[in-house]
């Protein structure tokens, strides 16, 4: 989606460019200048927009973390139960 974002902010800004509404740069950085004001656009863009999609990932990786401790601390537990029953023999 980001990229998405990046590439409509790419074809805006060299479209408004080549329509001279925007200055074309220095020289041979026109491509340079094209690509790094679309990049300052899309940045802030795609950190409002794609606010809800990022919580719901965050909200998945949370709750992937989660079961990753909770499985470590069962099997911690279980070698813990073997660990004691071979130390009382």
């Amino acid at each position: 989606m980001r990229l998405g974002i990046f590439a409509g902010c790419l074809a805006l800004v060299w479209g408004l460019v080549r329509l001279r509404v925007l200055p074309a740069g220095l020289g041979d950085a026109n491509l340079a200048w094209v690509v790094l004001l679309a990049l300052v656009i899309s940045a802030p863009l795609s950190f409002v927009l794609l606010r809800k999609q990022r919580d719901e990932m965050s909200v998945q990786i949370s709750g992937r973390v989660e079961g990753a401790k909770d499985r470590l601390a069962a099997n911690r537990s279980q070698e813990d139960e073997v660990d004691d029953a071979a130390r009382a023999r």
